[in-house]
């Protein structure tokens, strides 16, 4: 798996899979295509709590397009890291996502630079699409999963404190995108 090439170590990690009845390339343009309007008002919902702390200090936030591929939205925060065909798509990001104001989100360039990475006071935070064999015959195992380096003990604690408001929110936003990419794939 490519994710275990840029984040093979880390602190805090969530899984989550579906079974598609689709090929692997019609469910890795799915995973590209998906958009927020596939996705139930509650991922928009969440992000909008999420975000509400930078309006009020007044930081804009544009939110994301309904129409729009969500990964190609993720590229103002987030590095995309690997794309391997019909197979696994990882993105990163490195930041202070518990400054709820704006994260101090380090820009990235290539992915070299999200490997070299040392600072102690961030936290590296990576995830992925991947597609594999399923058991059942017919399907394909799509699963994402998020993983999260944060060196130092003190930082982590406060990054502790931010995954433990967030997890089921970020847990719940992964199982709605497996979903929308299960039907999607499995409508084409």
């Amino acid at each position: 798996m490519e994710l275990d090439r840029f984040l093979p170590t880390y602190h805090f990690n969530e899984t989550h899979s579906i079974d598609v009845r689709a090929s692997a390339s019609t469910i890795f343009r799915s995973i590209k295509e998906m958009t927020p309007s596939e996705l139930s008002p509650v991922f928009r919902l969440l992000f909008w709590i999420r975000s509400l702390p930078a309006r009020l200090v007044g930081k804009s936030d544009t939110g994301f397009s309904p129409s729009h591929p969500l990964l190609k939205q993720l590229e103002d925060n987030f590095i995309f890291l690997a794309d391997i065909p019909d197979r696994e798509i990882v993105f990163g990001m490195i930041g202070q996502p518990w400054k709820l104001t704006d994260g101090q989100v380090v820009r990235l360039k290539e992915p070299q630079e999200f490997v070299q990475f040392e600072r102690l006071d961030y936290a590296k935070v990576a995830g992925n699409f991947c597609i594999s064999e399923s058991s059942h015959d017919g399907h394909f195992k799509v699963s994402t999963e998020s993983r999260i380096y944060v060196a130092d003990p003190t930082t982590r604690k406060k990054f502790t404190r931010y995954w433990f408001v967030i997890y089921l929110g970020s847990s719940y936003i992964r199982t709605l995108m497996l979903q929308a990419i299960k039907r999607r794939a499995e409508q084409q």
